[in-house]
């Protein structure tokens, strides 16, 4: 929010510069984003007076315009504009200018017609604000040609742009920064003039009824003024809404966008002709209604929308924007104000969905404070007497349900200290409290404070501490030794285990990714899966973000490939992932929470193959101390290669699945290199894992190798041959080594030559060839009756 300095020093007494004041206010909470001096970049726009104005001769929307600059010498500009008239005063971008936003203007020719210069409008003067502008900047007439536009404008003035939490509402205004600003200086703030007088017989309730029909409106005000009369703003008006962002319209309009800027509480004015049956009535639209905003453009509403109707007629959005019909025009005589409180999340929620966020909404949608509504409308009324603009009607309507009140906290001051760590008196605390009006008594050891309604974030007694150290000053709070427990919980198993397998999977040359739980129902088509596959009955999410984020995920396979995806579009050559996740299985009862398992998903494409997958599966293995694993060949998953897939196995257990992806899968999401995924449920290898650490002394004895080569059939598998060897050739069998795999010319159609390398040791002694052959032989003749397979000579 853009407060500017001139106007917080109506309310406060400050003896220092913008920045620093800036600096002070961020250190007592207050968080000032910037210290802006407008119009820091204009350069060469002054004010010009149109002289004359004619048709350009070759284009038809074209204007040529005579302006003078205070020169004996009139200028000639050629603009698109229409909203000017001879006579008027706009600000000019002569020769060799510089706009707001940096832009450098020059002489130069439209259509054959020299200009020298351009007509400016808010926009290109940075004050634009929020809302849209139409045609030039008017400026008022008591401003002298030839004037440096930043001076006629005040454009050389400090603003400070705060950065306001939704907790603090009461910060959305000129007056809540004043008193932001006096706590931090120590010093006072005052209101602004809320004294008006009545000078009419006529009493609003005799003129209009209004019913509020929904709770969601929870106070609605009103007040009339007759013998209205619509001009210009004065320059001080004007130059403040300038200043904070906001487009001056006229003086009707300009009072309520004021002392929503003052005060924080948005305000309308309606014409009181368009109130045509003087019934005004708070309820919601009907669905599929229209209805036009004050920006012309028609918004089609539905049953959740609050709208201010004139009897059946709807007149304007309740806290969004009123209506394009009920607005002040130059010959409005009579006004009703409306100064109202609505649901804050109602309002946001409609905003959005209408696509219109304004300065009036986005105050609302922090649930600003009721009461503040009559202290607006005696801020309205109290200008419209000071500017002579209108009389105003006696009475008041207020229809407000549920009045919301102060409340009470109490709070020791002793714990207030020990809280903090500090050792602040009594009286020092009540001045900070009372700084902010947080008025307190002093009780004995209680502070008894009580909370005005505008602080709706200051519930607990810690809310209050920190009220009190953030004035008090947290530099002047001395440092201290903590006295935080250090030693935490020892971590379970689980968090132990998942250690592991996080440290073995970075110690194999991968990268931690971690993915959204909720995906879209449509990636079980991007992955093929089978279309009465148990996966694809997932938990709904009952208010997703969209389609997308829908479902509850059932397999780690589309967040892993969606990640490898996004990679190879980011041109990144080799992609080494994995992620430690969970997926959602539901049970038949929909009413039963999700069975949730824990999946190692891992994911490689580029310098790698199936056997760089297995061997980061071996690694993950080795590291949790499973040695009974085997890989089990595996062709009926649709998502992975039927040729080059592998289930990973102990005994009867599946403990997951690993080879390359499918073709068609990779192409799905953009890929056109081989990817290798791997999908590991953690719960059970975790019932495997031993990770008590088993240490035997240094064999003692040699150890003998021999080496076969194998003539077997090409369908057997290299685990069938590993796991035969090892059974027949018992403890003398140390490992069992593979290093070549051979076929060709010299080997049979349908055949193989497998090679190993066989280490045999006795613990006990020294082995002998007789020993070493007698087992050895048992192994071959093991595997010619088991495999077929024949020792190759």
């Amino acid at each position: 929010m853009k407060v500017p300095f001139n106007w917080l020093k109506d309310y406060v007494d400050i003896d220092i510069d913008a920045h620093e004041l800036g600096d002070k206010l961020t250190l007592s909470g207050s968080k000032v984003e910037g210290v802006e001096i407008a119009g820091d970049t204009i350069k060469n726009v002054v004010v010009c007076k149109i002289e004359k104005i004619e048709k350009h001769p070759d284009a038809e929307k074209l204007k040529v315009c005579q302006i003078n600059i205070g020169k004996d010498e009139l200028i000639q500009i050629v603009t698109a504009a229409d909203n000017m008239k001879e006579g008027d005063l706009v600000p000019v971008a002569l020769h060799k200018s510089t706009l707001a936003d940096g832009t450098e203007i020059k002489k130069g020719k439209l259509r054959g017609i020299v200009s020298n210069g351009m007509f400016c409008s808010e926009e290109e003067l940075g004050i634009a604000g929020d809302e849209p502008v139409h045609g030039l900047m008017i400026l008022p007439q008591d401003m002298v040609p030839g004037t440096c536009i930043k001076k006629a404008l005040g454009l050389n003035k400090a603003i400070l742009d705060f950065e306001i939490t939704s907790n603090r509402p009461d910060c959305l205004s000129v007056v809540g920064m004043a008193r932001e600003t006096a706590a931090t200086l120590r010093t006072t703030y005052k209101m602004p003039n809320l004294e008006y007088t009545v000078k009419s017989d006529k009493n609003i309730n005799d003129e209009l009824k209004v019913d509020v029909k929904d709770t969601l409106c929870r106070r609605y005000m009103a007040r009339g003024v007759k013998n209205v009369k619509v001009a210009p703003s004065p320059q001080w008006m004007q130059e403040k809404l300038f200043d904070a962002g906001v487009r001056p319209i006229n003086n009707i309009v300009d009072i309520t966008n004021y002392v929503m800027l003052e005060l924080g509480q948005p305000m309308h004015a309606f014409d009181k002709r368009e109130i045509k049956t003087s019934h005004i009535v708070i309820e919601r639209s009907k669905d599929g209604e229209k209805f036009t905003t004050l920006d012309e453009i028609e918004r089609t509403l539905d049953n959740e929308v609050l709208c201010i109707k004139d009897g059946e007629e709807t007149v304007a959005l309740a806290g969004i924007m009123g209506g394009l019909t009920s607005g002040i025009k130059d010959d409005t005589t009579e006004i009703i104000f409306e100064s109202a409180n609505f649901d804050g999340t109602n309002i946001r929620i409609n905003s959005k969905k209408l696509g219109l966020r304004t300065e009036s909404s986005s105050r609302f949608e922090k649930d600003i404070d009721p009461n503040l509504a009559e202290l607006a409308l005696n801020r309205a009324c109290a200008l419209i007497e000071e500017l002579e603009c209108g009389e105003i009607i006696d009475g008041t309507i207020d229809v407000y349900n549920k009045k919301k009140e102060e409340k009470t906290l109490e709070v020791s001051s002793a714990w207030v200290n020990k809280f903090l760590g500090t050792d602040i008196s009594q009286e020092e605390m009540k001045k900070c409290l009372d700084s902010l009006d947080l008025y307190t008594d002093i009780k004995g050891d209680t502070l008894v404070i009580t909370v005005p309604t505008f602080r709706i974030d200051v519930d607990i007694k810690e809310d209050i501490a920190e009220e009190i150290v953030r004035i008090y000053g947290y530099n002047n709070v001395p440092a201290t030794i903590s006295t935080a427990a250090t030693d935490r919980e020892p971590k379970n198993v689980k968090q132990q285990l998942d250690d592991i397998v996080t440290n073995a999977m970075i110690a194999s040359g991968l990268n931690q990714s971690i993915s959204y739980s909720f995906v879209s129902p449509k990636v079980f088509d991007k992955i093929n899966l089978a279309e009465d596959s148990e996966l694809r009955k997932v938990v709904k999410i009952k208010n997703p973000l969209g389609e997308d984020y829908s479902v509850m995920r059932t397999s780690t396979l589309p967040s892993i490939m969606e990640c490898l995806g996004r990679n190879y579009a980011r041109n990144n050559d080799v992609v080494r992932l994995f992620e430690i996740g969970k997926v959602y299985i539901p049970k038949e009862d929909e009413n039963e929470l999700p069975i949730e398992k824990n999946i190692l998903t891992i994911g490689l494409y580029g310098e790698v193959d199936y056997f760089g997958l297995k061997g980061v599966v071996e690694n993950l293995l080795d590291a949790l101390g499973i040695k009974s694993a085997s890989f089990k060949r595996m062709s009926d998953n649709l998502s992975y290669h039927p040729g080059k897939t592998a289930e990973l196995v102990i005994g009867r257990t599946s403990l997951g699945v690993l080879g390359e992806i499918h073709p068609d899968v990779a192409e799905n999401y953009g890929l056109e290199v081989p990817c290798y995924v791997a999908e590991l449920d953690l719960d059970k290898l975790y019932e495997f894992a031993k990770t008590a650490k088993a240490y035997k002394a240094l064999p003692k004895f040699p150890a003998v190798t021999r080496d076969i080569a194998l003539l077997v059939d090409d369908a057997i598998l290299v685990q069938e041959i590993e796991d035969t060897i090892k059974k027949s050739g018992g403890n003398l069998v140390e490992t069992v080594k593979l290093f070549d795999v051979y076929k060709g010319a010299q080997i049979p159609d349908g055949k193989k030559s497998i090679a190993y390398a066989i280490v045999y040791r006795d613990l006990n002694k020294t082995l002998t060839d007789k020993d070493v052959n007698k087992v050895h032989d048992k192994i071959l003749r093991t595997l010619e009756h088991k495999l077929g397979a024949l020792l190759r000579e």
